[in-house]
């Protein structure tokens, strides 16, 4: 991969206060590495529940609301002036046409598909961690392909997530309902673009590592 020293320091920016710099990693996605953006509704005060409507909302904060999905942008000047207005807001990629889809699972089954996805020699691209959930970068695809892989397995627990065409997620350094958006395994420093497996790479590990848990739950 062609290395570009000296272009992520946007994404690496902090405050003084040592908390990172939200409108530089949204402005990173955005201008350099060309992915959709928009600011999330975040949470209430003190992180009391998102602050939607929704009384039980499933992705507290981590969604979009106002402005919706289908204003998703690179555009810098719009980045600027939303982030601007709103420094804390959490960064959501519309995943998705030229942006990278995803694959996302509950954090233990994740961490061990990761090492055996490794141990099998297999390349991962970034990953993207919450204290719940891990989603796996990849590169876009349709839902044709994806149904196509799901079809031929016996079972597809219904943890496993898929973020495609349409679809949406958090980005680091968001805070959210559900706490802090990190990267497991960070792109590159100084990626033009990071790199992204193709999703047949990762989805038999996933699934793997998730029928497995089924079998380990302990019953109630």
């Amino acid at each position: 991969m062609r290395e570009i020293l000296g272009r992520r320091r946007g994404l690496l920016s902090r405050r003084n206060d040592g908390r990172p710099e939200v409108i530089g990693a949204a402005l990173t996605f955005a201008t350099l590495w060309q992915w959709p953006v928009l600011p999330g509704v975040g949470t209430r005060p003190r992180g009391a529940g998102c602050s939607c409507p929704d009384p039980d909302c499933g992705v507290p904060g981590a969604h979009p609301f106002e402005p919706g999905l289908l204003a998703a942008t690179t555009d810098e000047r719009m980045v600027r002036w939303w982030w601007t207005n709103r420094p804390q807001a959490p960064v959501i990629l519309a995943t998705g046409g030229a942006a990278p889809c995803a694959v996302s699972l509950p954090a233990l089954p994740a961490a061990r598909a990761l090492t055996a996805l490794d141990r099998a020699g297999i390349r991962l691209g970034p990953v993207i961690a919450t204290p719940e959930r891990w989603a796996l970068l990849v590169a876009p695809y349709s839902f044709e392909r994806l149904g196509e892989l799901l079809y031929a397995k016996d079972h597809v627990p219904g943890s496993l997530r898929f973020h495609g065409e349409g679809g949406y997620l958090a980005l680091p350094p968001s805070g959210t309902g559900v706490g802090q958006v990190r990267w497991e395994r960070a792109p590159l420093p100084g990626s033009a673009r990071p790199w992204v497996p193709d999703v047949e790479a990762v989805v038999d590990g996933l699934v793997d590592a998730l029928i497995r848990a089924e079998v380990n739950a302990p019953e109630l």
